[in-house]
């Protein structure tokens, strides 16, 4: 079987890639482009990706799903490297032919980290997004389907396991009863993460888990998307600044050794410079150590793309501004932990990532170890360590 994947966008989008791999057909050349369609950049960006994949293998049947391919499928078919156009709610089974329980081809086996989807869709109607055009309404997974996903990406050799969704905090039940349901019915599974959370949905029993179980990698990405309220009342996100930072503090009371990621939009239409500060300020408030900084994209028929826009120029500005401020906390946060002995997992060749997701290279280090090193130094973006 010859199967490549490119996938753009979030972690579900990387999750579903893993899965439509496997049941690729066998003998046959597919390229499979998860796509994403969350700003006009990364549209632009699948499109670029569909013709560079041409390029270079132009042998291979050219497969387009994702939520790009779902908002304007005729777009994606009117291309003439494209062989097929999946949308989203048959993009599992893409290639129905197959065996969904086939075994993994030789580049999908012995991944070191897994995504596992838990859930899909949305149900909230935030005025700048998309996805719940190209997703369709919050659907959760059972737990049965979950666990067993699990076992299997374990089996397979994973040894860290991401949960992944459009919206994994509206998972039904909550996802901290999940989280705690998951660990104790799977004791192999000894390193979880979690991605993208909506601050204002984490529960209490996701709280009791950030504080007392260290199987729970101690890195949490929110979704806050500013720093000022009345652009939060705009964006209808359901949180306010005083709630982004009251959680960031209280996930930190219960684990001293977390880090914060965000999400953040510049240049939101309406926004003034003042408004602007609040979002900047609250990298500093919020501890962010790991910021996305998306510049504000219209999306089209959102109400985000109808009220008065912000001018490109400054939109701009105003992204560099943010992004070169969370450069800095990240460089100040990586020279913290020189000299710190961190749990370490090696990913592939001598990289790898701390607990609480520093990246890190150790010379000569296996794929798949995982233990404490000692951190020794800074080589730009990475952290240089040695085996404690």
């Amino acid at each position: 079987m010859t199967v490549e994947t490119i996938t753009l966008g979030c972690r579900l989008n990387f999750a579903e890639a893993q899965t439509i791999a496997r049941t690729a057909p066998a003998g046959e050349d597919w390229i499979v482009i998860n796509s994403c369609a969350v700003t006009n950049e990364a549209v632009r960006q699948t499109r670029q990706a569909i013709r560079h994949a041409h390029r270079r293998r132009p042998s291979a049947s050219i497969l387009v799903t994702g939520c790009a391919a779902e908002l304007d499928a005729n777009a994606f078919e009117a291309m003439s490297e494209v062989s097929r156009v999946v949308g989203n709610m048959s993009k599992l089974s893409a290639f129905a032919a197959n065996d969904v329980m086939a075994p993994a081809p030789a580049a999908l086996m012995h991944k070191v980290k897994s995504f596992v989807a838990i859930q899909t869709g949305c149900d909230h109607r935030c005025t700048f997004c998309s996805i719940w055009q190209a997703r369709g309404p919050s659907v959760s997974l059972p737990f049965q389907a979950i666990r067993d996903a699990v076992a299997r990406e374990i089996d397979r050799g994973a040894k860290e396991i991401i949960l992944t969704g459009v919206d994994i905090t509206d998972y039904a039940g909550g996802l901290g009863s999940l989280c705690q349901r998951l660990l104790a019915a799977e004791p192999r599974l000894h390193r979880l993460r979690l991605s993208s959370l909506d601050s204002i949905e984490i529960d209490e029993p996701l709280f009791e888990l950030i504080a007392g179980e260290p199987r729970l990698m101690p890195h949490f990405h929110l979704s806050l998307q500013a720093g000022d309220d009345l652009i939060l009342k705009r964006m209808k996100r359901r949180h306010s600044r005083a709630d982004a930072v009251r959680t960031v503090a209280r996930i930190k009371a219960a684990r001293s050794d977390a880090s914060i990621g965000a999400d953040l939009i510049a240049g939101f239409p309406t926004e003034t410079e003042e408004m602007s500060l609040n979002s900047l300020k609250l990298l500093d408030d919020c501890d962010i150590v790991a910021a996305h900084i998306f510049p504000f994209s219209p999306r089209p028929n959102t109400p985000a793309a109808r009220m008065p826009q912000v001018r490109r120029e400054e939109v701009k500005a105003r992204a560099s501004r943010l992004r070169e401020a969370a450069a800095e906390r990240r460089s100040r946060w990586l020279d913290s932990l020189i000299g710190t002995v961190q749990p370490v997992l090696i990913e592939g060749h001598g990289t790898g990532h701390s607990d609480n997701f520093a990246p890190i290279r150790i010379e000569g280090a296996v794929r798949g170890e995982s233990r404490s090193a000692r951190i020794t130094r800074r080589d730009s973006d990475h952290l240089g360590a040695v085996w404690a």
